[in-house]
C-alpha cells in the first residue's frame, strides 16, 4: 500500500519529458525521439508515481500487442529514494504489465547489475548480460548496403520478427523514421539478411537494432552507418554471448563502457543471439 497522498497513474507528456531529463542525468543517454515513438505505439506504456500532483518517479511498461512486454526507464527522483517507494513503483509496473499481456506472455528487462537480486525476488531470471560498447564513429559505406527507406516494409518486418519475441510492425516503422536516423540493410535474393539503425541521442548516436546473419554482413552495415556520422560518439549494446559482435565492436575501436542484466519473467523462447549484434534499446527491448 502506498502512503497517503501518493498515487500511480498514466504518465502525462510533460512528465515523460521530466523522466527523460532524469535519464540523461543518470547517464542513460536516450535517443532524442525514443519516448515519443514508444508513447505513440503504446499510450499505456509509461507509468507515473505522484506525491499529491507532483511527479516523483516513473517507468515504462511497453506491451507488444499483448504478446510480449518490456520494462525499462525505471527512475525515482533522488529526494524520494530510500523510502521503499521505488520498490512499490516497480512492483506496480510489473503487475500492471502482466494484466495487459496475454496469458503466459513473457516480460523482458535490462537492469543494472546491482539491482539484479531485487528483480530476481520479483520473479525475473537472468538470461545473459548486454554490454554497451562506445567509441568514435569511423567507417566507410559498403557498396552492398541499401537504405532502409528503399526497402519494402514487408520484408523488413519479416526479418525483424526473426529477432524479436513478438511482431512490432508499427513500432519499427516509427523507429526507423525518427528525425536524423540512418538505416541500412543488406539484401540477398530479394530478402533481407541484415539491417541496422543509427539514431541521434543526447550525446552522439546509438546503433540499434543491428541484426545480421553473419559477422561480415554486420560489418558492412555497421561501417556504413558509422560513415554517416564520422567523428561522433557512438554506443552499441551487445548481447555478451555473441562473441562475434564483441569482436566487431573492438575492431571499430569501441570499448566496454556499461552493461545491463537481461532478465525475463515467464517462459521465453530463446532469442537468436548469434545474429543480434545490437539490441534495439535498453528501454524497449
Amino acid at each position: 500500500m502506498l502512503p497517503k497522498n501518493f498515487t500511480f497513474g498514466l504518465m502525462q507528456n510533460n512528465e515523460a519529458e521530466i523522466l527523460n531529463e532524469w535519464a540523461i542525468k543518470e547517464g542513460w543517454n536516450p535517443g532524442l525521439s525514443d519516448q515519443q515513438v514508444a508513447m505513440h505505439y503504446d499510450p499505456g506504456a509509461f507509468i507515473a508515481l505522484r506525491h499529491h500532483d507532483e511527479f516523483i518517479g516513473g517507468g515504462s511498461i511497453i506491451s507488444y500487442d499483448g504478446l510480449y512486454g518490456f520494462m525499462g526507464l525505471f527512475i525515482m527522483r533522488s529526494d524520494f529514494r530510500g523510502q521503499g517507494l521505488g520498490a512499490q513503483l516497480w512492483q506496480y509496473r510489473r503487475d500492471r504489465l502482466l494484466s495487459r499481456l496475454q496469458a503466459n506472455a513473457a516480460i523482458g528487462m535490462d537492469g543494472v547489475f546491482n539491482m539484479a537480486p531485487f528483480y530476481a525476488r520479483g520473479g525475473f531470471v537472468l538470461a545473459h548480460r548486454d554490454l554497451r560498447y562506445a567509441g568514435i564513429a569511423k567507417g566507410n559505406k559498403a557498396t552492398e548496403v541499401t537504405p532502409l527507406n528503399d526497402i519494402d516494409h514487408t520484408i523488413l518486418i519479416a526479418y525483424d520478427n526473426k529477432h524479436f519475441p513478438a511482431p512490432r510492425t508499427e513500432f519499427i516503422k516509427s523507429w526507423i523514421k525518427q528525425t536524423g536516423v540512418f538505416g541500412y540493410a543488406v539484401l540477398k535474393n530479394a530478402e533481407i539478411v541484415g539491417y541496422g539503425v543509427a539514431r541521434p541521442c543526447h550525446q552522439g548516436y546509438k546503433v540499434g537494432p543491428l541484426f545480421a546473419d553473419t559477422m561480415d554482413i554486420a560489418d558492412k552495415i555497421l561501417s556504413s552507418l558509422l560513415s554517416e556520422i564520422n567523428g561522433e560518439l557512438v554506443q552499441i549494446d551487445i548481447p555478451e554471448l555473441n562473441t562475434a559482435a564483441l569482436k566487431l565492436a573492438i575492431k571499430f575501436g569501441f570499448e566496454e563502457s556499461f552493461g545491463c542484466a537481461r532478465m525475463y519473467l515467464g517462459a521465453m523462447q530463446p532469442e537468436p543471439l548469434n545474429t543480434i549484434y545490437s539490441v534495439t534499446s535498453y528501454e524497449f527491448g
